[in-house]
């Protein structure tokens, strides 16, 4: 099955958000009404970009990478 590692921007809070999933439809819905608490506050989402990972083990270890190096700088260097 494959994964995905995807950035969300909110204009309302100003933020990005990265995270992993193998539906990443389904997690967006989830995270513009209101389904996790770190998003709750800056719905409405917008997906801004995604990468196809083989598998979950792939996935976190790109999700971490991400977060390690900073999501806006992460997105300024590709």
């Amino acid at each position: 099955m494959d994964y995905v590692v995807y950035i969300l921007f909110s204009e309302t809070a100003d933020r990005y958000y990265v995270g992993q999933t193998n539906n990443v439809e389904k997690r967006l819905v989830t995270h513009n009404i209101g389904g996790k608490k770190y998003t709750s506050k800056g719905r409405p989402w917008i997906l801004i970009k995604t990468y196809l990972c083989t598998d979950r083990t792939e996935a976190v270890q790109l999700e971490r990478e991400i977060k390690k190096r900073g999501i806006k700088r992460y997105l300024d260097e590709k």
